[in-house]
Protein backbone atom coordinates (compact mmCIF):
# COMPACT_ATOMS: atom_id res chain seq x y z
CA UNK A 1 0.00 0.00 0.00
CA UNK A 2 2.54 2.54 1.09
CA UNK A 3 4.52 1.69 -2.59
CA UNK A 4 1.07 2.41 -4.34
CA UNK A 5 0.78 5.48 -2.23
CA UNK A 6 4.50 6.24 -3.30
CA UNK A 7 4.22 5.53 -6.89
CA UNK A 8 0.56 7.80 -7.23
CA UNK A 9 2.52 10.20 -6.33
CA UNK A 10 5.96 10.10 -7.99
CA UNK A 11 4.48 9.41 -11.40
CA UNK A 12 2.51 12.81 -11.64
CA UNK A 13 5.30 14.84 -10.25
CA UNK A 14 7.87 13.27 -12.96
CA UNK A 15 5.14 13.56 -15.47
CA UNK A 16 4.51 17.55 -14.10
CA UNK A 17 8.42 17.98 -13.70
CA UNK A 18 8.61 16.63 -17.88
CA UNK A 19 5.78 19.18 -19.02
CA UNK A 20 7.06 22.20 -17.23
CA UNK A 21 10.47 21.14 -18.72
CA UNK A 22 9.48 21.26 -22.33
CA UNK A 23 7.26 23.97 -22.08
CA UNK A 24 10.46 26.07 -20.35
CA UNK A 25 12.55 24.89 -23.68
CA UNK A 26 9.62 25.83 -26.04
CA UNK A 27 9.53 29.55 -23.64
CA UNK A 28 13.32 29.73 -24.24
CA UNK A 29 13.39 28.69 -27.84
CA UNK A 30 10.37 31.18 -28.48
CA UNK A 31 12.35 33.96 -26.78
CA UNK A 32 15.38 33.06 -28.88
CA UNK A 33 14.03 33.63 -31.96
CA UNK A 34 11.94 36.63 -30.77
CA UNK A 35 15.56 38.66 -30.03
CA UNK A 36 17.11 37.15 -33.79
CA UNK A 37 13.81 38.75 -35.18
CA UNK A 38 14.38 41.97 -33.36
CA UNK A 39 18.13 41.92 -34.42
CA UNK A 40 16.69 42.06 -38.20
CA UNK A 41 14.61 45.16 -37.29
CA UNK A 42 17.06 46.99 -35.87
CA UNK A 43 20.05 46.06 -38.21
CA UNK A 44 21.24 48.85 -40.53
CA UNK A 45 23.23 48.76 -43.67
CA UNK A 46 27.04 50.16 -43.89
CA UNK A 47 28.16 52.63 -46.24
CA UNK A 48 29.20 49.93 -48.75
CA UNK A 49 25.73 48.40 -48.41
CA UNK A 50 26.59 45.64 -46.30
CA UNK A 51 25.77 44.90 -42.88
CA UNK A 52 28.34 45.78 -40.35
CA UNK A 53 28.98 43.24 -37.88
CA UNK A 54 28.08 44.38 -34.51
CA UNK A 55 30.70 44.00 -31.67
CA UNK A 56 29.83 44.86 -28.34
CA UNK A 57 31.34 44.84 -24.55
CA UNK A 58 29.95 44.73 -21.87
CA UNK A 59 31.31 47.47 -19.82
CA UNK A 60 28.65 49.18 -17.41
CA UNK A 61 31.82 51.82 -16.39
CA UNK A 62 33.03 52.69 -19.01
CA UNK A 63 34.05 56.50 -18.06
CA UNK A 64 35.37 55.53 -14.90
CA UNK A 65 39.04 55.84 -16.11
CA UNK A 66 40.70 53.00 -14.09
CA UNK A 67 43.17 49.82 -16.13
CA UNK A 68 40.18 47.86 -16.48
CA UNK A 69 39.14 50.57 -18.78
CA UNK A 70 42.25 51.25 -20.57
CA UNK A 71 41.48 47.56 -21.47
CA UNK A 72 38.64 48.50 -23.01
CA UNK A 73 39.63 51.19 -25.28
CA UNK A 74 42.78 49.61 -26.39
CA UNK A 75 40.85 46.16 -27.66
CA UNK A 76 38.45 49.16 -29.83
CA UNK A 77 41.33 50.40 -31.40
CA UNK A 78 42.90 47.63 -32.21
CA UNK A 79 39.52 45.85 -33.68
CA UNK A 80 38.83 48.87 -35.44
CA UNK A 81 42.73 48.91 -37.01
CA UNK A 82 42.50 45.08 -38.40
CA UNK A 83 38.46 45.09 -39.36
CA UNK A 84 37.28 47.36 -41.90
CA UNK A 85 33.37 46.21 -41.43
CA UNK A 86 32.44 46.04 -37.68
CA UNK A 87 31.03 48.45 -35.64
CA UNK A 88 31.48 48.66 -32.00
CA UNK A 89 29.31 48.88 -29.39
CA UNK A 90 30.05 50.02 -26.06
CA UNK A 91 26.84 48.92 -23.20
CA UNK A 92 27.34 51.46 -20.23
CA UNK A 93 25.63 52.84 -17.57
CA UNK A 94 27.35 56.25 -17.79
CA UNK A 95 24.15 58.18 -18.65
CA UNK A 96 25.37 61.46 -17.06
CA UNK A 97 27.92 62.08 -19.81
CA UNK A 98 27.85 61.71 -23.98
CA UNK A 99 29.12 58.89 -25.95
CA UNK A 100 31.16 62.26 -27.83
CA UNK A 101 32.52 63.19 -23.76
CA UNK A 102 33.04 59.25 -22.99
CA UNK A 103 35.47 59.34 -26.32
CA UNK A 104 36.87 62.73 -25.21
CA UNK A 105 37.74 61.32 -21.79
CA UNK A 106 39.52 58.23 -23.28
CA UNK A 107 41.56 60.34 -24.67
CA UNK A 108 42.34 63.15 -22.20
CA UNK A 109 42.95 59.94 -19.76
CA UNK A 110 44.86 57.48 -21.70
CA UNK A 111 45.95 59.22 -24.79
CA UNK A 112 43.83 56.57 -26.96
CA UNK A 113 42.32 58.06 -29.81
CA UNK A 114 40.09 55.86 -31.94
CA UNK A 115 40.13 55.67 -35.59
CA UNK A 116 35.99 55.43 -35.39
CA UNK A 117 32.77 55.81 -34.06
CA UNK A 118 31.85 54.13 -31.61
CA UNK A 119 28.41 53.28 -30.57
CA UNK A 120 26.97 53.27 -27.03
CA UNK A 121 23.62 51.84 -25.71
CA UNK A 122 23.04 53.25 -22.38
CA UNK A 123 21.74 51.10 -19.83
CA UNK A 124 19.40 52.22 -17.01
CA UNK A 125 19.71 49.97 -14.31
CA UNK A 126 23.20 49.64 -13.57
CA UNK A 127 22.48 50.05 -10.20
CA UNK A 128 21.55 46.80 -9.92
CA UNK A 129 25.26 45.77 -9.88
CA UNK A 130 26.28 48.28 -7.21
CA UNK A 131 27.61 46.19 -4.05
CA UNK A 132 26.10 49.17 -2.14
CA UNK A 133 22.48 47.44 -3.20
CA UNK A 134 23.53 44.02 -1.22
CA UNK A 135 24.71 44.36 2.48
CA UNK A 136 24.79 40.53 2.29
CA UNK A 137 25.45 37.84 0.18
CA UNK A 138 26.65 40.83 -2.22
CA UNK A 139 28.39 38.18 -5.22
CA UNK A 140 25.29 36.29 -5.40
CA UNK A 141 23.26 39.82 -5.34
CA UNK A 142 25.53 41.45 -8.33
CA UNK A 143 25.34 38.34 -10.39
CA UNK A 144 21.53 38.07 -10.31
CA UNK A 145 21.75 42.02 -10.94
CA UNK A 146 23.63 41.93 -14.03
CA UNK A 147 21.48 38.95 -15.32
CA UNK A 148 19.01 41.77 -15.54
CA UNK A 149 21.16 44.63 -16.58
CA UNK A 150 21.97 41.95 -19.56
CA UNK A 151 18.73 41.18 -20.61
CA UNK A 152 18.31 44.98 -20.60
CA UNK A 153 21.11 45.20 -23.35
CA UNK A 154 20.31 42.67 -24.94
CA UNK A 155 17.08 44.00 -26.17
CA UNK A 156 18.12 47.30 -27.02
CA UNK A 157 21.15 46.47 -29.16
CA UNK A 158 21.85 42.19 -30.46
CA UNK A 159 25.26 42.17 -31.32
CA UNK A 160 26.92 39.40 -33.57
CA UNK A 161 29.46 39.07 -30.75
CA UNK A 162 29.48 39.88 -27.69
CA UNK A 163 32.96 40.52 -25.38
CA UNK A 164 32.17 40.86 -21.32
CA UNK A 165 35.27 43.28 -20.61
CA UNK A 166 34.38 44.12 -16.76
CA UNK A 167 33.79 40.36 -15.01
CA UNK A 168 29.83 40.00 -15.00
CA UNK A 169 30.48 36.56 -16.60
CA UNK A 170 26.45 35.43 -15.13
CA UNK A 171 25.82 37.86 -18.54
CA UNK A 172 27.42 35.45 -20.98
CA UNK A 173 24.96 32.20 -21.14
CA UNK A 174 22.51 35.68 -21.74
CA UNK A 175 23.89 36.63 -25.08
CA UNK A 176 24.82 33.20 -26.02
CA UNK A 177 21.83 31.21 -25.86
CA UNK A 178 19.13 34.00 -26.32
CA UNK A 179 20.94 36.18 -28.33
CA UNK A 180 22.85 33.61 -30.34
CA UNK A 181 26.03 35.45 -30.22
CA UNK A 182 29.52 34.54 -30.36
CA UNK A 183 31.21 34.73 -27.11
CA UNK A 184 34.54 36.68 -25.60
CA UNK A 185 35.29 37.82 -22.01
CA UNK A 186 38.60 39.60 -20.74
CA UNK A 187 38.72 38.38 -17.24
CA UNK A 188 40.48 41.11 -14.83
CA UNK A 189 40.09 39.00 -11.78
CA UNK A 190 37.74 36.20 -10.82
CA UNK A 191 34.83 37.11 -9.15
CA UNK A 192 35.42 34.42 -6.48
CA UNK A 193 38.31 32.61 -6.46
CA UNK A 194 39.77 29.53 -4.96
CA UNK A 195 42.27 31.48 -2.34
CA UNK A 196 38.65 32.95 -1.62
CA UNK A 197 37.19 29.44 -0.41
CA UNK A 198 40.57 28.92 1.52
CA UNK A 199 39.93 31.70 3.48
CA UNK A 200 36.83 31.09 5.09
CA UNK A 201 37.57 27.19 5.31
CA UNK A 202 40.28 27.85 7.20
CA UNK A 203 38.23 30.49 9.02
CA UNK A 204 40.66 33.65 8.41
CA UNK A 205 39.76 37.11 9.43
CA UNK A 206 40.35 39.58 6.53
CA UNK A 207 38.70 42.52 4.60
CA UNK A 208 36.13 40.32 3.19
CA UNK A 209 35.61 37.48 5.65
CA UNK A 210 34.17 39.56 9.08
CA UNK A 211 35.66 38.67 12.21
CA UNK A 212 32.06 37.83 14.00
CA UNK A 213 31.81 35.00 10.79
CA UNK A 214 35.26 33.39 11.54
CA UNK A 215 34.32 33.16 15.17
CA UNK A 216 31.08 31.44 14.48
CA UNK A 217 31.77 27.66 13.19
CA UNK A 218 28.36 27.97 12.20
CA UNK A 219 28.26 30.90 10.14
CA UNK A 220 31.93 29.47 8.55
CA UNK A 221 30.03 26.14 7.65
CA UNK A 222 27.38 27.90 5.91
CA UNK A 223 29.22 30.46 4.03
CA UNK A 224 32.13 27.89 2.92
CA UNK A 225 28.53 26.31 1.40
CA UNK A 226 27.15 29.55 -0.19
CA UNK A 227 30.71 30.26 -1.64
CA UNK A 228 30.89 26.14 -3.15
CA UNK A 229 27.85 26.66 -4.78
CA UNK A 230 28.17 30.43 -6.17
CA UNK A 231 31.62 29.02 -7.41
CA UNK A 232 30.11 25.71 -9.33
CA UNK A 233 27.51 28.58 -10.80
CA UNK A 234 30.63 30.79 -11.71
CA UNK A 235 32.61 27.53 -13.47
CA UNK A 236 28.95 26.84 -14.91
CA UNK A 237 28.55 30.63 -16.75
CA UNK A 238 31.60 31.08 -17.65
CA UNK A 239 32.56 27.54 -19.11
CA UNK A 240 29.82 29.09 -22.28
CA UNK A 241 32.63 31.57 -23.70
CA UNK A 242 34.11 30.98 -27.23
CA UNK A 243 37.47 32.72 -25.90
CA UNK A 244 38.62 33.46 -22.41
CA UNK A 245 41.46 36.23 -22.00
CA UNK A 246 42.69 36.79 -18.40
CA UNK A 247 45.05 39.11 -17.49
CA UNK A 248 47.84 37.38 -15.40
CA UNK A 249 49.22 33.57 -14.86
CA UNK A 250 47.50 34.06 -11.26
CA UNK A 251 43.82 34.81 -12.78
CA UNK A 252 44.84 32.16 -15.28
CA UNK A 253 45.41 29.08 -12.68
CA UNK A 254 41.88 30.18 -11.16
CA UNK A 255 39.91 30.43 -14.12
CA UNK A 256 40.92 27.25 -15.28
CA UNK A 257 40.35 25.56 -12.13
CA UNK A 258 36.58 27.08 -11.88
CA UNK A 259 35.24 27.23 -15.69
CA UNK A 260 37.33 23.96 -17.08
CA UNK A 261 37.77 25.67 -20.50
CA UNK A 262 41.55 25.51 -21.43
CA UNK A 263 41.55 25.31 -24.62
CA UNK A 264 39.89 28.59 -25.31
CA UNK A 265 41.86 30.63 -22.50
CA UNK A 266 44.96 32.49 -22.91
CA UNK A 267 46.93 35.10 -20.95
CA UNK A 268 46.66 38.95 -22.27
CA UNK A 269 48.35 41.05 -20.37
CA UNK A 270 46.39 44.39 -19.76
CA UNK A 271 48.39 47.24 -21.65
CA UNK A 272 50.23 49.47 -19.42
CA UNK A 273 51.02 53.11 -20.19
CA UNK A 274 54.91 52.32 -19.66
CA UNK A 275 56.33 54.78 -22.29
CA UNK A 276 54.84 57.85 -20.25
CA UNK A 277 57.41 56.48 -17.85
CA UNK A 278 60.29 55.54 -19.71
CA UNK A 279 60.16 58.89 -20.73
CA UNK A 280 61.69 59.53 -17.07
CA UNK A 281 65.51 59.40 -17.55
CA UNK A 282 67.74 57.02 -15.62
CA UNK A 283 70.31 58.47 -13.88
CA UNK A 284 72.77 57.16 -11.53
CA UNK A 285 72.13 58.49 -8.07
CA UNK A 286 74.06 61.12 -6.41
CA UNK A 287 75.48 62.17 -2.83
CA UNK A 288 71.84 62.24 -1.48
CA UNK A 289 70.97 63.73 1.99
CA UNK A 290 67.01 61.99 1.85
CA UNK A 291 65.85 58.54 0.14
CA UNK A 292 62.19 58.61 -0.69
CA UNK A 293 60.15 55.08 -0.54
CA UNK A 294 56.67 55.81 -2.80
CA UNK A 295 53.07 54.03 -2.51
CA UNK A 296 51.15 53.98 -5.81
CA UNK A 297 47.64 52.71 -4.95
CA UNK A 298 43.64 53.37 -4.55
CA UNK A 299 43.37 53.46 -0.46
CA UNK A 300 41.12 50.40 -0.43
CA UNK A 301 41.01 47.95 2.30
CA UNK A 302 42.76 45.33 -0.01
CA UNK A 303 45.98 47.24 -1.26
CA UNK A 304 46.82 47.08 3.20
CA UNK A 305 48.62 50.82 3.82
CA UNK A 306 48.83 49.16 6.95
CA UNK A 307 51.27 46.91 6.67
CA UNK A 308 53.61 49.52 4.68
CA UNK A 309 53.09 51.81 7.62
CA UNK A 310 54.11 49.11 10.03
CA UNK A 311 57.67 47.97 8.13
CA UNK A 312 58.25 51.84 7.73
CA UNK A 313 58.09 52.11 11.24
CA UNK A 314 60.10 49.26 11.65
CA UNK A 315 62.63 50.03 9.37
CA UNK A 316 63.53 53.79 10.79
CA UNK A 317 63.56 52.46 13.93
CA UNK A 318 66.60 50.20 13.24
CA UNK A 319 68.18 52.83 10.78
CA UNK A 320 68.20 55.52 14.13
CA UNK A 321 71.30 53.40 15.72
CA UNK A 322 73.65 54.59 13.06
CA UNK A 323 74.10 58.41 10.99
CA UNK A 324 72.41 57.54 7.44
CA UNK A 325 70.59 59.73 5.03
CA UNK A 326 66.59 60.39 6.21
CA UNK A 327 63.77 58.25 4.50
CA UNK A 328 60.26 59.26 4.39
CA UNK A 329 57.47 56.80 3.20
CA UNK A 330 54.99 59.07 0.32
CA UNK A 331 51.55 57.30 -0.07
CA UNK A 332 49.93 58.40 -3.66
CA UNK A 333 46.57 57.34 -4.23
CA UNK A 334 43.33 57.89 -5.56
CA UNK A 335 40.09 58.17 -2.52
CA UNK A 336 36.71 57.31 -4.45
CA UNK A 337 33.97 58.30 -1.83
CA UNK A 338 33.60 59.07 2.30
CA UNK A 339 35.13 55.86 3.66
CA UNK A 340 38.04 55.95 1.38
CA UNK A 341 39.01 59.72 3.39
CA UNK A 342 37.65 57.87 6.32
CA UNK A 343 40.84 54.95 5.82
CA UNK A 344 43.10 57.62 4.85
CA UNK A 345 42.60 59.59 8.49
CA UNK A 346 42.98 56.18 10.25
CA UNK A 347 45.90 55.14 8.67
CA UNK A 348 47.48 58.92 9.19
CA UNK A 349 46.11 58.48 13.23
CA UNK A 350 48.26 55.24 12.83
CA UNK A 351 51.19 57.27 11.89
CA UNK A 352 51.32 59.08 14.79
CA UNK A 353 51.05 56.17 17.07
CA UNK A 354 53.80 54.33 15.75
CA UNK A 355 55.98 57.88 15.80
CA UNK A 356 56.53 58.06 12.11
CA UNK A 357 54.05 61.02 11.46
CA UNK A 358 56.36 63.35 10.38
CA UNK A 359 58.40 60.56 7.96
CA UNK A 360 55.02 60.03 6.26
CA UNK A 361 53.11 61.89 3.66
CA UNK A 362 49.80 61.48 1.66
CA UNK A 363 48.76 62.65 -1.54
CA UNK A 364 45.33 62.26 -2.52
CA UNK A 365 44.33 62.48 -6.03
CA UNK A 366 47.16 63.94 -7.61
CA UNK A 367 47.73 65.02 -11.14
CA UNK A 368 49.81 62.12 -13.24
CA UNK A 369 52.68 64.70 -13.67
CA UNK A 370 53.19 65.45 -10.20
CA UNK A 371 52.93 61.72 -9.64
CA UNK A 372 55.79 60.95 -12.15
CA UNK A 373 57.86 63.40 -10.50
CA UNK A 374 57.73 61.86 -7.25
CA UNK A 375 58.44 58.41 -8.98
CA UNK A 376 61.32 59.96 -10.43
CA UNK A 377 62.76 61.15 -7.37
CA UNK A 378 61.75 57.68 -5.30
CA UNK A 379 64.26 54.76 -4.41
CA UNK A 380 62.14 52.59 -3.70
CA UNK A 381 58.56 51.55 -4.85
CA UNK A 382 56.01 49.92 -2.38
CA UNK A 383 53.20 47.34 -3.06
CA UNK A 384 51.50 45.39 -0.22
CA UNK A 385 48.12 44.11 -1.51
CA UNK A 386 48.08 40.31 -1.01
CA UNK A 387 47.44 38.10 -4.26
CA UNK A 388 47.04 41.21 -6.04
CA UNK A 389 45.18 39.51 -9.92
CA UNK A 390 48.37 41.79 -11.87
CA UNK A 391 49.73 44.52 -10.62
CA UNK A 392 49.86 48.16 -13.15
CA UNK A 393 51.53 49.97 -10.22
CA UNK A 394 53.59 47.60 -9.70
CA UNK A 395 55.05 47.84 -13.69
CA UNK A 396 54.39 51.53 -13.62
CA UNK A 397 57.02 51.91 -10.47
CA UNK A 398 59.16 49.68 -12.62
CA UNK A 399 59.17 51.39 -15.76
CA UNK A 400 59.99 54.91 -13.74
CA UNK A 401 62.87 53.37 -12.58
CA UNK A 402 62.17 52.62 -8.70
CA UNK A 403 63.60 49.74 -7.15
CA UNK A 404 59.90 47.82 -6.59
CA UNK A 405 59.34 45.63 -3.52
CA UNK A 406 56.36 43.90 -4.02
CA UNK A 407 54.36 41.25 -2.31
CA UNK A 408 55.18 37.99 -3.11
CA UNK A 409 51.91 36.45 -4.57
CA UNK A 410 49.61 37.07 -7.16
CA UNK A 411 50.87 38.81 -10.71
CA UNK A 412 53.72 40.59 -9.01
CA UNK A 413 55.22 37.05 -7.96
CA UNK A 414 54.21 35.23 -11.31
CA UNK A 415 54.27 37.75 -14.05
CA UNK A 416 56.06 41.05 -13.08
CA UNK A 417 59.17 40.73 -10.70
CA UNK A 418 60.64 38.11 -12.35
CA UNK A 419 63.97 37.65 -13.44
CA UNK A 420 64.69 39.29 -16.88
CA UNK A 421 67.45 37.26 -18.99
CA UNK A 422 68.42 36.03 -15.78
CA UNK A 423 69.01 39.19 -13.61
CA UNK A 424 66.78 40.38 -10.62
CA UNK A 425 64.26 43.27 -11.61
CA UNK A 426 63.13 44.08 -7.97
CA UNK A 427 62.26 42.33 -4.56
CA UNK A 428 59.09 40.47 -2.74
CA UNK A 429 58.02 40.20 0.75
CA UNK A 430 55.04 38.99 2.41
CA UNK A 431 55.03 40.27 6.46
CA UNK A 432 56.44 43.26 8.23
CA UNK A 433 59.53 42.04 9.18
CA UNK A 434 60.66 41.06 5.83
CA UNK A 435 59.19 44.24 4.37
CA UNK A 436 61.73 46.27 6.91
CA UNK A 437 64.37 44.06 6.24
CA UNK A 438 64.34 44.65 2.17
CA UNK A 439 63.68 47.91 2.35
CA UNK A 440 67.02 48.51 4.67
CA UNK A 441 68.80 45.90 1.96
CA UNK A 442 67.44 48.02 -0.98
CA UNK A 443 68.67 51.29 0.60
CA UNK A 444 72.25 49.91 1.81
CA UNK A 445 73.08 48.80 -1.74
CA UNK A 446 75.52 50.59 -3.97
CA UNK A 447 74.19 53.14 -6.24
CA UNK A 448 75.87 50.98 -8.63
CA UNK A 449 73.93 48.37 -7.97
CA UNK A 450 70.68 50.02 -7.59
CA UNK A 451 71.01 51.36 -11.27
CA UNK A 452 71.43 47.93 -12.64
CA UNK A 453 68.30 46.29 -10.92
CA UNK A 454 66.21 49.69 -12.30
CA UNK A 455 67.94 48.76 -15.42
CA UNK A 456 66.90 45.33 -15.64
CA UNK A 457 63.11 46.34 -14.53
CA UNK A 458 62.73 48.77 -17.52
CA UNK A 459 63.83 46.64 -19.70
CA UNK A 460 61.22 43.76 -18.66
CA UNK A 461 58.48 46.20 -18.68
CA UNK A 462 58.36 46.19 -22.50
CA UNK A 463 55.96 42.91 -22.58
CA UNK A 464 53.05 45.26 -21.04
CA UNK A 465 53.40 47.83 -23.50
CA UNK A 466 50.19 48.95 -25.06
CA UNK A 467 51.62 47.27 -28.84
CA UNK A 468 52.20 43.81 -26.93
CA UNK A 469 48.25 44.17 -25.91
CA UNK A 470 47.20 44.55 -28.66
CA UNK A 471 49.18 42.00 -30.81
CA UNK A 472 47.60 38.95 -28.32
CA UNK A 473 44.16 40.56 -28.08
CA UNK A 474 43.58 40.54 -31.56
CA UNK A 475 45.37 36.98 -31.62
CA UNK A 476 43.09 35.83 -29.06
CA UNK A 477 39.90 37.16 -30.42
CA UNK A 478 40.77 35.82 -33.87
CA UNK A 479 38.31 32.82 -33.37
CA UNK A 480 35.53 35.51 -32.94
CA UNK A 481 35.46 36.53 -36.29
CA UNK A 482 35.69 33.08 -38.01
Amino acid sequence: ACFRLLCSLLIPALFLSGILCVCLVVLLWGIRLWIQQRKKQLASAGKDGKRPLLVAFFHPYCNAGGGGERVLWCAIRALQKKYRNVMCVVYTGDRDATGEEIVEGAFRRFNIKLTHPVKFVFLEKRYLVEASLYPHFTLLGQSLGSVFLGWEALLKCVPDIYIDSMGYAFTLPLFKYLGGCRIGCYVHYPTISTDMLSVVRNQDTRFNNAAFITNNPLFSKFKLVYYYFFAFMYGLVGSCSDVIMVNSSWTLNHILSLWRAGACTSVVYPPCDVQAFLDIPLEEEKGTTEYSIVSVSQFRPEKDHPLQIRAFAKLLKERRLGQQPSVKLILIGGCRNQQDVERVNNLKRLCEELGVGNNVTFKINIPFEQLKRHLAEATIGLHTMWNEHFGIGVVECMAAGTVILAHNSGGPKLDIVVPYEGHATGFLAENEDKYAETMAYILSLSPEKRLEIRENARRSVHRFSDQHFEDTFLLSVEPLFK
